[in-house]
């Protein structure tokens, strides 16, 4: 991928996490400024080069202020390896931390919300995605031009178990009837999640767009 003509000032919540970590070091090497909000306990985990704002990710009062003059702000914090018994902790920690977000969002008057929810409709992770399209429509209801990305899962370190399916999701995708299902539901690989990520950041839309599995898989094609 070229680096961009224009950097930008970029405001990640949820840089210290599985796709945060590896998302800040990109975007600082392509001359990016990125400031990354944290709790204190998380300051050491930043890597070096990005600014850090100390701060609650579910209350906007800490940190809204800090998103103004930024760019784009990319809303990256939920809970670690969701499963489906973690509906209570999906409201509060991936609810209310969008909710803050989307408020600092618009009160500072970014150019465009990026937002990682979650491919859907699916017959599990009902409350996940119950969350994550509330989320979704919050944004919209706020007036924020936004990028919304719907993975659902990703592969990576400590994440590979899914790999054992890849044989049944590419009978799944041959056959008409569950072809589209497959293909909304199919994994993305960590390296797919960041290059789709970096594309979004680098061409700011004019509305609000979804990246789904097939383009997310499509623009790390693009890429290689």
């Amino acid at each position: 991928m070229t680096c961009p003509m224009t950097p930008q000032r970029i405001f990640i919540a949820g840089g210290t996490g599985y796709v945060g970590c590896r998302l800040i070091p990109l975007l600082l090497e392509r001359g990016h400024d990125v400031t990354a909000l944290v709790r204190e306990s998380s300051v050491k985990k930043v890597p070096a080069g990005c600014l850090v704002v100390v701060g609650d990710p579910l209350d906007a009062e800490t940190f809204a202020k800090s998103v103004r003059g930024h760019d784009t702000l990319v809303q990256l914090v939920g809970v670690p390896k969701p499963s489906p018994w973690k509906g209570p902790q999906f409201r509060a920690v991936d609810g209310l931390s969008a909710m803050a977000a989307i408020r600092a969002a618009r009160e500072a008057g970014v150019r465009q919300m990026v937002y990682v929810s979650v491919a859907h409709p699916a017959p599990v992770m009902r409350d996940y995605i119950a969350v994550r399209s509330e989320c979704e429509a919050a944004i919209a209801a706020a007036g924020l031009v936004a990028t919304i990305l719907r993975p659902w899962y990703i592969l990576g370190p400590g994440h590979w178990w899914p790999l054992a399916l890849q044989p049944i999701y590419r009978v799944l995708e041959q056959v008409p009837a569950t072809r589209e299902a497959a293909m909304r539901l199919g994994l993305v690989t960590i390296r797919e999640m960041l290059t789709a990520l970096l594309w979004a950041i680098e061409h700011p839309p004019v509305k609000t767009r979804v990246i789904d599995v097939p383009e997310i898989r499509r623009l790390g094609l693009s890429e290689r």
